[in-house]
């Protein structure tokens, strides 16, 4: 079998060739073989049983360019449980099918992954699942303005909205907001940002165990694109908006996840990446519920188990946080935040503003293991939602509210 490999820039810890990972390796011992290795070289891709091992997140965007001109291969993603791995190739999956191309997630145990890549035949292009639903809910955002802070991240492939559209069926207006902007904000915001905000409480507060120490310099620069934030909900008038914060990550040597942590606490919808299906989700679940909802990505499977994970949470959602640095990157201020066990619901609003999926679930506990983002929640979810979440996901990030 020939393996290709997808490993973003942000992710310098994998530069190490992917046969040397203990990953790897379990799969070639429990499938009585060794991978023919093509890394990046995709020239030669579509052969029949070729697998291309998702590495890490923000590889989206690098799938598209290198499919072009193989629009007729079988494509099976190889995902394991780090790295944001899974959430990038439910991101790619989505994408092949609103191409009406399809595709096969092979992720789970070890044992269940070499299973998948012995069978013969794959399971492509396996149809909806049961669980995304015709969403007829006309006008739910009306009145509503939400801006687009940048345009959405290169990775997200499968989540482009028809802005019109999303006036007609939903009656929310989309307002494109200049990256530039925040970014000359939130440096003139600097001289009076406040070093000591949000200190941190309870038996998990002070810094985080995988990060650098955090400096007053970090807080600093938090609290400035926190302040530019509101200077453009302010000018815009906007109920919330979305961050294409990567950007921020070379600018201004910082994160939006405590940014955008405050404002969703304060009642303003705010997601990261600029994506705006989950922003409009985001938006939907505070219409119905009256509350917060988590952006998260989903990074492992097993069971009827679901770890969740992403760097931000909005600080009314959970008992206890505490600091620690983004996870790709290593700079700024991320957070590590407890949510309540319990009853939860996991919503989705597709791309085309007009399918969902909103499912029961219980969450279970909140981990903080490395090599994931910082807020982790395990959640037990059914059958069909595994099913969708490998089979017909409707892009990467969902959101999850508890109640």
């Amino acid at each position: 079998m020939r393996l290709y490999t997808l490993t973003s820039d942000l992710h310098g810890e994998l530069a190490k060739n992917a046969h040397n990972e203990q990953f790897i390796k379990d799969i070639e011992a429990a499938i009585g073989q060794t991978f023919d290795y093509r890394e990046s070289d995709f020239s030669d891709f579509g052969a029949f049983g070729d697998i291309i091992y998702v590495r890490t997140g923000g590889t989206e965007g690098v799938f598209k360019k290198v499919f072009e001109g193989h629009e007729g291969a079988r494509v099976r993603l190889l995902t394991s449980g780090q790295s944001n791995s899974l959430a990038a190739s439910m991101e790619i999956l989505s994408w092949l099918n609103q191409q009406g191309l399809g595709g096969e997630i092979i992720h789970g145990s070890i044992s269940e992954i070499a299973s998948d890549l012995l069978r013969y035949y794959p399971p492509v292009n396996q149809g909806r699942s049961k669980l995304i639903h015709t969403f007829v809910e006309p006008g739910i955002l009306a009145g509503k303005r939400y801006g687009v802070v940048g345009k959405p991240s290169d990775w997200l492939i499968s989540s482009a909205v028809d802005y019109d559209k999303a006036k007609e069926l939903l009656g929310a207006e989309l307002v494109d907001i200049p990256i530039q902007k925040l970014i000359d904000l939130a440096r003139s915001a600097a001289n009076g940002a406040d070093a000591g905000i949000l200190a941190p409480r309870g038996t998990v507060s002070g810094g985080g165990p995988y990060g650098r120490p955090l400096t007053a310099e970090d807080f600093a620069g938090s609290d400035a694109i926190y302040r530019a934030l509101l200077q453009i909900k302010k000018e815009y008038r906007l109920d919330g908006l979305t961050l294409r914060c990567f950007d921020l990550l070379t600018a201004l040597g910082n994160t939006g996840c405590l940014a955008l942590a405050r404002l969703n606490a304060e009642g303003c919808v705010a997601t990261c990446e600029g994506d705006i299906p989950a922003m409009l989700s985001m938006a939907i679940v505070r219409k119905r519920f009256g509350k917060s909802g988590f952006q998260a990505n989903l990074s492992r499977v097993e069971g009827d188990e679901f770890l969740f994970a992403h760097c931000t949470v909005p600080l009314d959602m959970v008992s206890d946080y505490c600091y620690d640095t983004h996870f790709e990157s290593g700079i700024g201020v991320a957070l590590h935040g407890i949510l309540p066990q319990g009853p939860a619901r996991i919503f989705k609003l597709g791309a085309d503003l007009e399918h969902c999926i909103d499912e029961a679930v219980e969450i279970l506990g909140n981990p903080y293991g490395n090599n994931l983002c910082r807020t982790q929640i395990i959640v037990r979810g059914s059958s069909a939602l595994r099913s969708y979440c490998l089979g017909s996901p409707l892009g990467n990030h969902h959101i999850i509210v508890t109640i």
